[in-house]
């Protein structure tokens, strides 16, 4: 059985947000390249806050046209810090996707939350019996090109208007956590 991929990014624009990108397999390296097509000369990563407008919207295009679907987790500010807000959607994103076969999910590395969150993923892999099926691993964007695919999402989600809709084909759910 081959392994479904999830790249995992978070904005706190307004509201916190976690955007879950899903890769089938056999997309992997057609969307790698498609991510590094986007890329200027001299470019080591694509980050939204770092892109001028007409960019954003040839990235939000690109990302609209390549099959990949992505799930919406809004915490809002309704939890009392932002590692409660983190904590919340992880366990929902894990519960989410229990029973759903092997996957391995692909965070954004935030030196700061690395032994943090491995500790969040160990208590909801227990608490879903997933110890067996989910793998996770913390990358640097520059090392994952496709982290600039949830990035991309949860900017252009957290904006609203034009750059919601542009990215709206994308999502197939929000879940309010």
């Amino acid at each position: 059985m081959s392994t479904r991929h999830l790249f995992i990014d978070e904005t706190k624009h307004r509201d916190y947000l976690l955007v879950a990108a899903v890769v089938v397999p056999s997309n992997l390296v057609t969307t790698r390249r498609m991510v590094r097509e986007l890329l200027l000369p001299g470019q080591r990563r694509l980050h939204m806050k770092d892109e001028s407008d007409p960019r954003r919207r040839v990235i939000a295009s690109a990302i609209a046209d390549s099959g990949v679907r992505a799930t919406v987790y809004d915490a809002g500010r309704r939890y009392r810090t932002e590692r409660d807000r983190r904590r919340a959607c992880l366990h929902r994103l894990v519960a989410d996707i229990a029973g759903g076969g092997n996957t391995m999910l692909v965070l954004e590395q935030d030196d700061t939350l690395l032994s943090w969150d491995n500790q969040c993923l160990i208590e909801a892999t227990r608490a879903t019996g997933q110890h067996d099926t989910l793998r996770y691993e913390h990358r640097r964007p520059t090392a994952e090109q496709l982290l600039a695919l949830p990035d991309a999402i949860a900017w252009c989600w957290a904006k609203g208007g034009d750059w919601r809709r542009r990215i709206v084909p994308v999502v197939t759910a929000v879940c309010e956590v």
